[in-house]
């Protein structure tokens, strides 16, 4: 059975496969800023996405997406902020959430525009 970070990255890796799958161009993965992790950067038609992957063996805890709370949301708005500003990136961006149970058998959730937060 896979660790926890072992399945993060399995995770990881599907979500990258899905997201090229439908367009997308990854342009990071595991880009780190200030002990944020952004887990995918990806374009598609001129939006710069910021996709978090949360995986889970099953959702017998609970779905993976909420995982995500507003902490987390504030923690990757920041980082792509700083993203943003070292490529220098002014034009339309998007937060989106994957998440993935592997068992019984792989399913893969794609929620586009997941968050958008402000403060």
């Amino acid at each position: 059975m896979a660790n926890h970070n072992e399945l993060g990255k399995i995770g990881e890796e599907i979500a990258k496969k899905f997201l090229e799958e439908k367009g997308h161009k990854i342009l990071e993965i595991n880009w780190t800023w200030a002990n944020t992790e952004l887990d995918l950067i990806s374009m598609e038609n001129n939006i710069l996405i910021f996709t978090e992957v949360k995986t889970r063996k099953n959702a017998e805890f609970g779905y993976p997406e909420s995982a995500v709370g507003k902490r987390k949301e504030k923690q990757i708005y920041d980082a792509a902020a700083e993203y943003m500003d070292r490529v220098g990136h002014e034009n339309e961006i998007r937060f989106d959430i994957i998440a993935i149970t592997i068992e019984p058998k792989i399913k893969i959730e794609h929620f586009p525009d997941a968050f958008f937060p402000i403060w």
